[in-house]
């Protein structure tokens, strides 16, 4: 029983990154009607936002202090942060302390003006193009921003911890009542599954209570009869690419501490999110979500050693494998649409 448990509770981290970027990707597809594999850039640029703010606040400057002597016998010079200079030591320690959560009012301008530009200067030139089209163009795009990440950050993973206060493990099994020490899960992959689930309820819930949400899900339905409502739907999808750039990138932001940030994380998580939109059922929103969960629980289970003891090598293809079987005996998913690219 806790080795069920504890597979499900591995399996939860990263099945919300497949849920939040393969969210992302049917936001876009469903209401642009482009294959945008670009997305999974935008979870690597979250990530780099996390980096780069909190660079930012380790700017420093050097001081002298008489009192001390370093190993030589001379005055020591000790490297003080403006933030601390400014807020004082103790709240400039906390805030560099949470920089990762903090950088999230960093990311979200950024990724809303990354969306904007991308979805504006490029992509909008290919609603009307065959898929194909929009998969060669957005893929080169990806390696663009993949190889500017790259240059100006290197090539090695950068280390971003969590506040001090989530670095330690959580006793999950002696909380439900099990012996202690045998479910140990890191309190940071518990706060991004919780993360995660509310940046889900909060997008669904845009869409279904607002308005502007209510305009978009009837664009993806129908959009020539919203356009000659008078309804500019247009500009309403440019705002949803631009909030499924956000989606995508607090993903990234919120699992640096997770997985240490490099160039191609990204692209990592995009093929296998891919496989996840599919597996849910393009331009299905919940079989999204579904899907990100259930696969990432999956591919939990299959790295066990006793898995990998019988079947070498299952848990890198167990995705793979389970998208053939669903695509076989469901062409269009758990909870695909008909007619969606069956033309």
């Amino acid at each position: 029983m806790d080795a069920i448990l504890l597979q499900i509770l591995n399996g939860l981290d990263k099945g919300s990154a497949y849920a939040l970027i393969a969210l992302g990707l049917t936001l876009i597809f469903g209401t642009l009607g482009v294959v945008n594999f670009a997305h999974g850039a935008l979870f690597m640029v979250g990530a780099f936002c996390a980096v780069t703010f909190q660079r930012i606040l380790n700017i420093s400057f050097q001081t002298v202090d008489p009192t001390k002597k370093d190993f030589l016998g001379n005055p020591l010079k000790v490297d003080t942060t403006y933030i601390e200079s400014w807020l004082g030591p103790n709240l400039g320690a906390g805030i560099l302390d949470w920089a990762v959560p903090i950088s999230i009012l960093f990311a979200i301008p950024v990724m809303i003006l990354i969306g904007f530009v991308m979805e504006r200067g490029l992509i909008k030139h290919f609603y009307r193009r065959p898929h194909a089209d929009q998969i060669l163009v957005t893929f080169g795009l990806a390696i663009v921003m993949q190889e500017i990440i790259k240059f100006f950050y290197g090539a090695n993973p950068i280390p971003t911890p969590a506040p001090e206060m989530f670095a330690g493990s959580f006793d999950f099994g002696a909380a439900v009542g099990l012996a202690e020490n045998t479910i140990i899960y890191p309190y940071w992959r518990l706060v991004y599954f919780l993360f995660s689930m509310a940046i889900i309820a909060a997008v669904f819930s845009f869409l279904q209570f607002t308005t502007f949400g209510m305009v978009v899900r009837a664009g993806m339905a129908d959009r020539e009869t919203v356009g000659l409502l008078g309804i500019n739907i247009d500009r309403r999808f440019t705002i949803m690419f631009a909030i499924a750039a956000v989606v995508a990138g607090l993903a990234g932001l919120m699992y640096t501490p997770i997985n240490a940030p490099n160039y191609h994380m990204g692209m990592d998580f995009l093929v296998l999110s891919f496989v996840v939109v599919v597996v849910g059922g393009m331009g299905s929103l919940s079989g999204a979500v579904l899907a990100g969960f259930l696969l990432g629980i999956l591919e939990s289970f299959a790295s066990m050693k006793e898995v990998i003891a019988i079947l070498p090598g299952i848990n890198q293809i167990i995705i793979y494998l389970v998208a053939i079987i669903i695509l076989l005996t469901r062409p269009r998913g758990l909870m695909g649409r008909k007619g969606v690219m069956e033309d």
